[in-house]
This record gives structure tokens, sequence and C-alpha cells, in this order.
């Protein structure tokens, strides 16, 4: 049984002409997806499905085999927007998701302060979100995400609006993080070479369906110089060439 299965969903926002139609896709526990193509492509829509922020018309999302109509608990959000809250501090912020059902534990505490210590914000606690570089807000962004250490994570183009090398750094640390804690990552992009570089597989998505899919037969974990390395750059480069002759 897959841990998280969407089977024949569609959907069309009002007013559009091209919904998703009869999507299908698994995701094994621990798995890394990344769901690539254009913009408008039903990208986005496809994670909000996925994660219970979206009733389809028709199928269903199933999340260890029972059907899931609404986010679940310790279900873990990161958006291209940050979507920090101004007036709390970067601690405050992340410590979010564990105080909004009363006082934060101290293994929550701990947590917390592992998390900055391993996005290397921990100097930062005590500054505000309008202190903060983009950069260090999306780390801010994936510590809150990560607190309560989900099982699932949904990522829709985090690092879209970073700089190339902070983008870089992101990446590997969201994928040291997420192997620690074993989460299933459902993330999306535009960009060739950030899914091959994160994903065990990947989705392309064009005018609603998913017309190719993949496994990444990369060695894990990734490292930097795999970014460069002949391998890397011939698959990243077949996927480019492949994606051109189906969109």
């Amino acid at each position: 049984m897959s841990f998280l299965e969407l089977t024949h969903l569609s959907h069309c926002h009002p007013n559009q002409t091209h919904g998703l139609q009869h999507i299908n896709l698994s995701l094994d526990q621990g798995e890394f997806h990344c769901l690539l193509g254009r913009s408008g492509c039903g990208k986005s829509t496809l994670l909000k499905l996925a994660a219970g922020l979206l009733t389809p018309h028709t199928g269903q999302v199933l999340l260890q085999g029972k059907p899931m109509r609404q986010p679940a608990q310790h279900i873990g959000f990161v958006f291209q927007n940050p979507t920090l809250l101004d007036w709390l501090t970067v601690w405050d912020n992340v410590l979010l998701p564990a105080s909004l059902h009363g006082k934060p534990s101290p293994s929550r505490l701990t947590q917390a302060q592992r998390l900055l210590h391993e996005l290397g914000i921990e100097s930062l606690s005590q500054h505000y979100p309008s202190q903060l570089s983009g950069g260090q807000q999306s780390r801010v962004a994936i510590a809150r995400a990560l607190l309560l250490q989900p099982p699932l994570l949904f990522m829709d183009e985090p690092f879209a609006a970073l700089d190339a090398l902070t983008r870089e750094q992101l990446q590997d640390k969201l994928l040291e993080i997420g192997a620690q804690h074993q989460s299933t990552v459902l993330f999306v992009t535009h960009d060739v070479y950030e899914a091959m570089y994160l994903a065990d597989s990947l989705s392309v998505l064009e005018q609603g369906q998913i017309v190719h899919q993949q496994h990444i037969a990369l060695p894990k974990p990734r490292y930097d110089a795999l970014r460069t390395s002949a391998d890397f750059m011939h698959l990243a480069h077949s996927l480019r060439a492949l994606i051109k002759q189906l969109l």
C-alpha cells in the first residue's frame, strides 16, 4: 500500500478551460517526489488537492489507505511566500504549530532549537521577519513546517525567489533534514535541475495531465559535486529534451 495515493483526480476552477484530468500518482513512505511543469499547468492545484486544501471533483486522495478530505494533522506546508507572522520573532514563528495547541512542551522547544541550529539561523531567533533576508525567511518557514516532524511535507516552489547559491544550500539542508525524519515530500517546481537534484521520482504536468513520470537513478544521499557530474548533466539534459518534445 502506498503512503500517499491520488486516484483518478479531476478538478477545474470556475472559468478555467483546462483543469486537472484523471490524475493518478502514488508515493511511498519517505519518497521525495517533484511535480514539474510550466506555469499554469496545474502543479499547485494538484498539490492543494493532495494536501486536502481543495476537494476534487472526481477521484480521491488516500493517506495510508484512508480518504483524506481535509488537511490531516502533522502535515507540513512550505509555500513560495514564507507567510511568516510579522509581529512574531523567528523563535515564535517556528513554535507556532505547537503553540496553537497550548504551551509547547520541552521536547518541542528542544526540537525548535535543533532546527534553528541545523538551518543556520540560531543567532536570529529574536529577530522579526522584517529584519531577515529572503533566504533567512525561507529557512524559518522550513523550520516551522518541520517542527512537528511531519510524516508528509508539501512544498510549492519554496526556493523560486532565492539566489542560486542560497537555493542550493537550502536544497541540501532540506534533503538532510527530511532524511533524518523520513518525511514523504511532494515538491512543486518548474526547474528541471532542481527536480533532478532533489527527487527520487518526478511527474511532468502539461494542461492538467501527467504526461511523463520518471524514477531518478542518482545516488543518495545527494552531494553538491553531483550537480556538475556527467551522470547528473546527462540525465538533466535528457529530461529537458523529453519535456520539450512533450510540451
